[in-house]
């Protein structure tokens, strides 16, 4: 999927109009999925963009598909709400996105960080670094392609003998794949994906 110079332009223009000049590192966290076993909960995404945009130099731009709006400003609200006053712009809520506009926000972002769904291998066709978050699926198998000199870092809950499953029926009934999947080991997986990409770029 190569970039579109014009929606990577009119990309730069949205982010303008948002308040983020060019030189904010951006973080992009996809907060939707259209299995809804590939789901992250919400809280635990409003955990994470909160904390994310707590340490300052980040700005979080949370995106969803065009049928979870509501779930994407949901964790919008939540995030800001965690914050200190004055620090819910770090939390940008752009909006949809067509196709071709996410693959430009992508080249402009530091990380992406999101379940197994589309956008994370549109994700896979920039150099962005990402951080993939696996529930019912294995990123041994389901991991986007990419080449090996770009970031990647997976997210999972290992020894569960229900994974992987049909996706059809939770036979634990709790979905205990994703919602043993903590803030913690996103944040720890996001720091190791940063700082490995800080390091490819001083080489």
């Amino acid at each position: 999927m190569p970039a579109d110079p014009a929606a990577s332009a009119a990309m730069a223009e949205r982010l303008a109009r948002a308040g983020v000049p060019s030189t904010d590192r951006i973080v992009v966290v996809h907060v939707s999925a259209g299995n809804p076993f590939r789901r992250w909960p919400q809280t635990s995404f409003g955990m994470l963009v909160a904390r994310l945009a707590a340490r300052g130099g980040l700005r979080i731009v949370v995106t969803s598909g065009p049928s979870e709006r509501e779930a994407a400003r949901r964790v919008v609200d939540d995030a800001r709400g965690q914050l200190a006053p004055g620090d819910g712009d770090r939390v940008i809520d752009l909006g949809d996105f067509a196709l071709g506009e996410l693959r430009g926000l992508l080249d402009r972002a530091s990380l992406y960080i999101g379940g197994d769904s589309g956008p994370l291998h549109i994700a896979a066709t920039s150099r962005v670094p990402i951080v993939g978050l696996y529930g019912p699926t294995l990123p041994v198998r389901s991991a986007p392609w990419r080449d090996r000199s770009l970031v990647t870092e997976s997210v999972e809950v290992t020894g569960l003998p229900c994974r992987p499953c049909d996706q059809r029926v939770c036979a634990p009934g709790d979905f205990r794949c994703l919602t043993r999947i903590s803030a913690d080991m996103v944040i720890e997986a996001a720091d190791r994906a940063l700082a490995r990409a800080d390091l490819r770029t001083k080489d």
